[in-house]
């Protein structure tokens, strides 16, 4: 695979260019590396690929950890505004110019950027949920996104069908 190390003012030009002159057409996906004891901590790494050449390039920036932002790629690829929120909720990374950047993976409210090296695995999150009345007499506790997760204290056990045991196949 080509790897480019580019400027991150460069970030947008040369994106440009790959997909306009070289037919990479396809944006695959933007993470982010992080080093903790390098300055600039992180690098920002694009995948793109050609559905033309069949070949793949990887685009490399690096970024400050007290202004870790670039520009976003949503105008060339507009599957873009999906993948920078996800790098932006792991790693804190700002994408200038996307103008939604909440929460895909983790709900309105978690603390933090669980893909930092630096980021306290122990550490207890807040946990934001409301209560909704279900049919039957339960509640269930819903998260910002909707996911709704039965809890022994809400579950109602009137949906719940008795398992029947199971057979064994020998007799």
């Amino acid at each position: 695979i080509l790897v480019l190390q580019i400027a991150a003012e460069s970030l947008v030009p040369v994106a440009g260019r790959l997909k306009q002159e070289f037919g990479f057409d396809l944006f695959l996906d933007v993470t982010a590396t992080d080093w903790p004891q390098r300055r600039p901590r992180f690098d920002v790494v694009y995948h793109f690929y050609s559905t033309r050449d069949f070949v793949r390039v990887r685009l490399k920036t690096q970024v400050e950890e007290a202004d870790p932002t670039v520009d976003t790629l949503v105008p060339l690829y507009g599957s873009a505004r999906y993948m920078e929120r996800e790098c932006h909720e792991m790693y804190g990374i700002r994408f200038r110019g996307n103008d939604d950047l909440r929460p895909l993976l983790l709900y309105e409210g978690f603390v933090g950027h669980p893909l930092r090296k630096d980021y306290p695995k122990q550490r207890e999150q807040p946990l934001q949920w409301s209560r909704r009345t279900m049919a039957g007499g339960g509640s269930r506790r819903r998260g910002s996104h909707g996911s709704a997760i039965s809890t022994p204290n809400t579950a109602s056990t009137s949906h719940h069908r008795p398992v029947a045991p199971i057979r064994s196949m020998s007799g």
